[in-house]
């Protein structure tokens, strides 16, 4: 039997109260949701997923993914296989959130210990941040294109607007928490979804059947880097946060309804969004070329003038569903680092790093998908490896979590859980010796390892597949699946 556990300083302010200015804040932070406090079915977990995951972004994956010189059919199966996989381990990870009724990185203790987790929350806080001002700067940049293109000014005055407008809903979002969350999210996924299809249906004749076909194929390795790219660009980006939005739910729901919901939503859309923008890269080299400086102002060059603004709200609209779940997320991970402060303090100071690193990304950076690709590649490595241990933890655990002890270094989890950090750094080694990126030179120092296992050297054919993310995560969970058997076992014999 499991302990109830009450927010505590240490744990988050007491649930119910008032945040700033008397507004209705969630003040839970990482403390376990108390059982009167549960709500919901699993498939209220679509809103969320579908409205962080329907930007128009994901048509420019298509570019993307064609970067890497393979052919339509290829992009298209190795971007729909790596989109839906990396969703169901997201689905995987929201399966713990039901489970334990906590966040992602408090879950994360159990495998890891106490004080060990703080390597993988501070991967975890760092790559949830990277994506806030990754969508946050994305959405600036656009709506200066559309306003340029409309003829109401492109300068900086037009992206200092469009950047406050849109980090203002962005961080009061975050700020007032889970319920306001989930019904913007509602609002959100159904004016997308409608703004969306108005789009393709504008552009279907920019398709050009001939030039697809024409495009040749690829060998297996783009094949296989294009395959892990896309499961970089889309699941592992949030499997460090499913947990997060699960962890409402009853513990009696159901955990098959809890994987398939989180998997269905998070990836109909992509899925969608990425085949449609491998039609439109494959027909226009000139479009695939400007995705590259501006990957959501690109696209309205497709659309009529009088489509100019619905298409600035759809797009808006998606990438902040994105940011908004990056935010909450992010600032629970700030709390589990062990700033004492309440949900919404974290968040809005998530918000401020968000608003600098916007301003480097549209003012100051020289282009977006060398620092981009960079990043996702760098980081996916390492949360590849911790997802590879938490998925085998989940999956060695036949108990629930023992509640209080997730917050006592001195209980069942213990401090530091050796093997669970030993295996992050050992893949995060491994795989950044396995991985490269070309179009960011300060990440020049990558792929010290493809000589000497015999894959070509940094300019080899296997230079730009990504091995490093997939062996991360093998090593991860195939490791912790060896070495960390016994030691659920005994945690759960002392239960």
């Amino acid at each position: 039997m499991t302990a109830e556990v009450r927010p505590t300083e240490s744990q988050g302010p007491k649930p119910g109260a008032n945040g700033p200015a008397g507004l209705p804040v969630e003040l839970n932070g990482i403390n376990v949701i108390a059982e009167e406090e549960r709500k919901g079915r699993p498939r209220d977990l679509f809103w969320p997923w579908c409205a962080a995951n329907i930007a128009v972004l994901g048509i420019s994956y298509g570019s993307f993914f064609l970067g890497f010189g393979v052919s339509f059919w290829q992009a298209t199966f190795a971007g729909v296989l790596g989109t839906v996989v990396s969703f169901l381990l997201v689905g995987f990870v929201s399966l713990a959130g039901k489970r334990g009724s906590a966040p992602t990185m408090i879950l994360s203790r159990a495998p890891f210990g106490v004080r060990g987790n703080a390597l993988p929350a501070a991967i975890s806080y760092v790559l949830l941040v990277g994506w806030e001002t990754v969508l946050c700067a994305l959405a600036t940049l656009a709506t200066a294109t559309v306003f340029d293109r409309l003829g109401w000014g492109s300068g900086n005055l037009t992206k200092v607007v469009a950047f406050l407008v849109v980090a203002l809903i962005v961080v009061l979002a975050g700020v007032l928490g889970f319920d306001a969350i989930i019904r913007l999210q509602g609002i959100i996924t159904t004016a997308t979804a409608v703004l969306t299809v108005g789009y393709l249906a504008l552009t279907a004749d920019h398709v050009s059947w001939a030039a697809v076909s024409s495009v040749p194929s690829g060998s297996v390795e783009a094949f296989v880097g294009t395959l892990i790219f896309a499961m970089t660009g889309f699941g592992l980006g949030w499997v460090n946060s499913g947990a997060d939005y699960a962890r409402y739910l009853p513990r009696g729901a159901s955990s098959r309804g809890v994987v398939g919901w989180t998997t269905f939503g998070a990836s109909v859309a992509p899925v969608v969004l990425v085949v449609y923008g491998l039609l439109l890269a494959a027909s226009d080299e000139q479009l695939s070329s400007a995705i590259a400086a501006d990957p959501i102002g690109a696209l309205t060059a497709l659309v009529p003038t009088w489509y100019l603004v619905p298409f600035a709200i759809v797009a808006i609209l998606g990438l902040i569903g994105g940011a908004v779940l990056d935010i909450y997320s992010s600032g629970l991970a700030l709390l589990t680092l062990g700033l004492r402060v309440p949900r919404w303090v974290a968040a809005s100071i998530d918000g401020v790093l968000m608003i600098l690193g916007t301003i480097y990304v549209v003012w100051i950076a020289n282009s977006f998908i060398g620092p981009f690709q960079g990043f996702l590649i760098t980081l996916g490595v390492p949360i590849a490896g911790w997802c590879g241990v938490f998925l085998a933890d989940l999956a060695l655990r036949r108990q629930a979590y023992t509640e209080a002890d997730l917050y006592r270094p001195e209980g069942r989890y213990g401090s530091i859980g050796a093997a669970a950090a030993g295996l992050v750094v050992a893949g995060t080694a491994v795989g950044w010796g396995l991985v490269t990126n070309s179009l960011a030179s300060w990440l020049s120092w990558q792929g010290y390892l493809l000589s000497a296992t015999g894959l070509g050297g940094r300019t080899g054919d296997w230079a730009y597949a990504n091995l490093g993310v997939a062996v991360s995560f093998a090593i991860g969970f195939l490791g912790y699946l060896l070495l960390s058997r016994r030691r659920v076992r005994e945690q759960e014999r002392t239960a």
